[in-house]
Order: C-alpha cells, then sequence, then structure tokens
C-alpha cells in the first residue's frame, strides 16, 4: 500500500479542520471512550450525545457503575434500546473491579475478554486511549473504502470483515494510530455518507474509484438482507384513579429486565374479537366483571434489527383493583418514573398520558 501512504495524511488533514467537538473526544479515559463507543454503536452522535452526558454524571467511573444496581442502570439507559448492551456495559465493570483491580486493562486481548466488548470496541478503546495501532472498522469505515477502491466484497460476511479491517491497517499511520481511525470514522459520517454525498468537495474526489466510475450508490456490497419478523403487541393501561399494573419481562430477549403493562403477544393482527378470546384476556378480564377498553394507539410501528413491532395501546379504568392479575404488580402511578421502560412504552406514556 506504498502508493496509498496518501490517504491517511489527508485524512488527517481533513479531520483537524472538520470534527466535530465531542465530549469523548481529546481525552484518554478508557472508561468514557468504552462508554461513547456503545452508545453510538446504534445511536447517532445527535441522539447518543444526551445520553452520553447523563450517563457520565451517574456513572463517572467504573467504580460506580460497578457498584449501581442493574435497574437504575436500565434506567439512565432508558430510549437508547439494545438494552443487553447496557447489561454488559454493567456486567463487564464488575469484571473490571473483579479481575483487573478496578483498573481499566491496557492489553487489547484483556479488553476484548470483557462482556459485550468485541473487535471494534476493543480497538477503539486501545487506539484512542493510549494510540495502538488497531484499526477501528465500523459502517462510516466499510462505506468510504469500499467506494474508495470500488471494492466489491461484501461487507456482511466474516471474510469482508476481515479484508477491511486488514486493508484499514494498511493504510494506517501507526505513530496516529487514533488520530487516523477517528478520522476514517469521522470522515464516513460526515463526508462519504451513505446517500447522496457531495463528492465535489470530497477531498478524494481525484482517487475515488466509485466515483471516477459514477458508481458511488453501489457501494459498500451486502450480502445478505436480515430477515425480519413481524410481531403484533396488544398492551392493557389498567389503572384506577391512583395506581396501574406493570411487569418485568424476565424472558431473554428484547427488553429483558425492562417493565411494560399487561401484554399479549401474537404473530397475527388480532381485531378486539379475536383479542378478547384470547385465554390471557379472558382470565385478566373475568365476564362477571364490566370494563370500557379504550384503543389510545393503533399499529405503532417500531422497528428492531430482527423484528418489526406494531404495538396497540388499550386504556382500561377500573374502579378498584383486579384479583386477576396476581403476575403483576401493583403501583402507585406516581412510582412508574422509577422503573425502567421500553421505547414504546415511553412513547405511549409521554405523548398520551405525561406519566
Amino acid at each position: 500500500m506504498e502508493n496509498f501512504n496518501f490517504v491517511s495524511k489527508k485524512l488527517i488533514e481533513w479531520y483537524k479542520v472538520n470534527k466535530r467537538v465531542l465530549p469523548w473526544r481529546n481525552l484518554f479515559d478508557p472508561y468514557k471512550i468504552w462508554v461513547s463507543e456503545i452508545i453510538l454503536q446504534q445511536t447517532r452522535v445527535a441522539q447518543g450525545l444526551e445520553y452520553y452526558n447523563r450517563f457520565i454524571r451517574r456513572f463517572p467511573n467504573v467504580k460506580s457503575l460497578a457498584e449501581a444496581e442493574e435497574q437504575e442502570v436500565l434506567k439512565y439507559w432508558q430510549g437508547l434500546g439494545y438494552y443487553s448492551r447496557a447489561r454488559n456495559l454493567h456486567f463487564a465493570a464488575k469484571m473490571i473491579m473483579n479481575e483487573h483491580q478496578g483498573v481499566f486493562p491496557k492489553n487489547y486481548d484483556a479488553i476484548l475478554r470483557l462482556k459485550g466488548i468485541g473487535d471494534y470496541t476493543a480497538a477503539a478503546i486501545v487506539s484512542f486511549s493510549w494510540n495502538m495501532p488497531y484499526p477501528v472498522v465500523d459502517g462510516n469505515v466499510f462505506r468510504f473504502l469500499s467506494r474508495l477502491f470500488a471494492i466489491d466484497e461484501p461487507i456482511d460476511t466474516g471474510k469482508g470483515k476481515k479484508y477491511f479491517t486488514a486493508l484499514s491497517g494498511e493504510l494506517m499511520d501507526k505513530s496516529q494510530a487514533g488520530l487516523f481511525n477517528q478520522a476514517m470514522m469521522e470522515f464516513g459520517a460526515l463526508q462519504c455518507i451513505p446517500v447522496s454525498p457531495d463528492c465535489t468537495i470530497c477531498p478524494f474526489e481525484a482517487n475515488c474509484f466509485a466515483y471516477a466510475a459514477r458508481s458511488v450508490s453501489r457501494y459498500p456490497v451486502k450480502q445478505n438482507k436480515t430477515k425480519t419478523k413481524d410481531l403484533y403487541l396488544y398492551y392493557f393501561h389498567i389503572h384506577d384513579s391512583d395506581h396501574l399494573y406493570i411487569k418485568e419481562r424476565n424472558v431473554k430477549g428484547i427488553w429483558q429486565n425492562l417493565f411494560e403493562f399487561p401484554l399479549i403477544e401474537s404473530d397475527i393482527s388480532l381485531n378486539f374479537e379475536q383479542l378478547s378470546q384470547i385465554p390471557q384476556f379472558k382470565e385478566w378480564f373475568q365476564e362477571e366483571s364490566a370494563y370500557v377498553f379504550k384503543r389510545i394507539i393503533e399499529k405503532r410501528k417500531h422497528v428492531l434489527s430482527h423484528r418489526v413491532l406494531y404495538a396497540d395501546f388499550y386504556e382500561v379504568y377500573i374502579e378498584k383493583g383486579l384479583k386477576t392479575l396476581p403476575e403483576f404488580t401493583k403501583i402507585k402511578k406516581e412510582e412508574l418514573n422509577k422503573y425502567p421502560i421500553h421505547r414504546l412504552m415511553q412513547y405511549y406514556l409521554e405523548e398520551k398520558f405525561d406519566i
């Protein structure tokens, strides 16, 4: 790659002029870098910034995170989604306290052994904190490199990821590893964007193989499309004047350990008549009692990586508590903000009831 030494130089020059001012930059604290990278894996910077600041204010170091209760950690993560990442952060903080005497490990392989940390995050931590020459390859890097060299290797395969990681390592200025990695990621985020990049102002306009071939939109190449499954969720906001019912999701999967209203799940869409024939429904709302069901939200779409959710929310007002909901927790309305809830619940409460 001797002929492409200019790539690193141009990237770093561009970065110094165009980089965004962010709280996790220009610092060498592996803990804060770690938290920022986990937050930003599935969240845009503009959205993640507020969550990062809030999380760091409450958990400024490994010790404070390790000593916290999981429910509190999930509450501070609320709204970011991918809650398994918060649980992994919490678990890994305990690993650091127990196995590394509370000191964040400096060794790449030791970091890689921490729960929830993969090649990408480990490389980001060691390169940004200690300038170690490990390439950080994310979606921004895949996109930039595949366009620059018009690479047809699919990015969503093990072979493709190894190829682009090796390529990034060859292009890297080892003496400025952290700066190079940040420049690559920032360039993809701000300049070589997914749709309709302005190639006329790109410093690599004269060097980009995809631009020369007028095929920028073709890259990066993906081999596999994630198969998604539709799931229909029917929530019941059952409450009296002072209380409501919630339950913790204690099964593995989406939103594990978060709280929600009584729920009926279905693989198919149900009208209310069909819904009322479900055994769960009959158990909760027994015939001798009269209930008024008011549908507040219909087919609210929520897209996850592997599922497309459609949620209905019914408000059910009752005069007094229900004995038919023994598996649910009855709480005062004002106590709900103490419990971590997922985005659909948050949307319902914020938009419709402000509770």
